[in-house]
């Protein structure tokens, strides 16, 4: 058998799904791609009377019955025309396509071209109506979630376009109520089998209302930490400092303690240094004051601080503590660090490091073996 038979039954079924035109009621059902043979039998006596002059119509309700016998039958000759018109397909090929295209090619182009034509107006008025619909957020709500701003948009865009789908599938003749419902049943297997998913997306709903965080924030959940670059109601992407993004799953995040550091506007830096027990302590305090006050993120108001906040081992423990904007956190630390290494250095303050020294005393004298 050569390839190209299968390939061209697969057609003549796909051909005989979209194009199956409703055989007469009282009229067997043409094979596809063959003509139906016609009895010679006169139809004429059936317009003429009962020999013995009685009325020969049916009686009432005997008309409906026929019909519905008729449609019946049709129905149930459908498969005999599909498998005549797959054998008419094997035994004359070009012959057969060839009719087909000339009976059924211009429903079948019209048919698809209208649901392709539906399928594009659904997708521009799906991005449209989703446009408008973030833009009156944006005007309703303007301090409402950016993560929420885009699962209503999302969803609403989503929702017409279904929408659009179903009228294009039912311009194209197929019924799409047995489709519905067994993506009803299947939703339900699906929800049940998916009961982790299922948590994970009621996770994200409240996370969308609570909004502990948005979308551009640093936050440390779930033991990871990262800036937010994406949500979805199962998961959230993180951006490492190092370029990696990380998803975890919103039950995870919502079961969890949550913290955002970006949340605020400005931060407390808070900065320990150890000095020698040898050094000057006030000096040193008015020396670190300087350094801090010397940074350019760092707020006046409210002022910097530089307090003495324990004795340790092997130093003087002072505490450095000023406010800066969010975004300067992480550069002004940096620096803060380098500057006061530089300058305690340069004024002879040690930085000390925790060291022991272990003494050893002989005591007594030496045993006689």
């Amino acid at each position: 058998m050569s390839r190209r038979k299968p390939t061209a039954l697969v057609l003549a079924l796909v051909l005989g799904l979209l194009c199956a035109v409703p055989a007469p009621a009282a009229g067997p059902v043409a094979p596809l791609g063959g003509a139906v043979e016609q009895d010679g039998a006169d139809t004429s006596v059936a317009d003429q009377g009962a020999p013995d002059g009685t009325d020969s119509s049916p009686s009432d309700g005997s008309g409906e019955e026929a019909g519905d016998g008729g449609a019946a039958n049709a129905l149930g000759d459908l498969p005999e025309a599909i498998g005549q018109g797959a054998k008419n397909l094997f035994e004359d090929p070009a012959g057969t396509l060839r009719r087909w295209a000339l009976d059924y090619g211009p429903l079948v182009a019209g048919r698809v071209a209208l649901f392709l034509l539906l399928l594009f107006v659904a997708r521009i008025l799906a991005r449209a109506i989703g446009r408008i619909t973030r833009g009156a957020l944006d005007r309703a709500a303007p301090n409402a979630s950016e993560l929420l701003k885009e699962f209503v948009q999302s969803t609403v865009s989503k929702v017409v376009f279904f929408l659009g789908l179903v009228l294009a599938l039912q311009n194209l003749g197929l019924d799409i109520a047995p489709l519905l419902a067994g993506i009803g049943v299947l939703g339900f297997v699906v929800g049940f089998a998916l009961q982790d998913t299922l948590g994970n997306f009621a996770a994200g709903i409240m996370l969308l209302l609570y909004r502990p965080y948005d979308v551009g924030d640093y936050v440390e959940v779930a033991g990871k930490e990262g800036t937010v670059r994406a949500m979805t109601l199962v998961a959230t992407t993180l951006s490492t400092l190092d370029n990696q993004s990380l998803t975890v799953p919103n039950g995870k995040i919502w079961g969890g303690v949550i913290r955002n550091v970006t949340a605020n506007p400005t931060r407390r830096i808070v900065e320990n240094v150890g000095i020698g027990y040898g050094d000057d302590v006030d000096r040193a305090m008015d020396l670190a004051l300087e350094v801090v006050r010397g940074l350019d993120a760092v707020a006046s108001d409210p002022a910097p601080q530089v307090v003495l906040i324990g004795l340790g081992d092997s130093s003087v423990e002072l505490s450095m503590r000023a406010w800066v904007p969010t975004g300067d956190y992480f550069a002004t630390v940096c620096e803060l660090r380098r500057r006061i290494k530089l300058r305690f250095d340069a004024e002879g303050i040690s930085i000390p490091y925790p060291q022991r020294d272990v003494h050893v005393h002989r005591v007594g004298a030496e045993l006689d073996v």
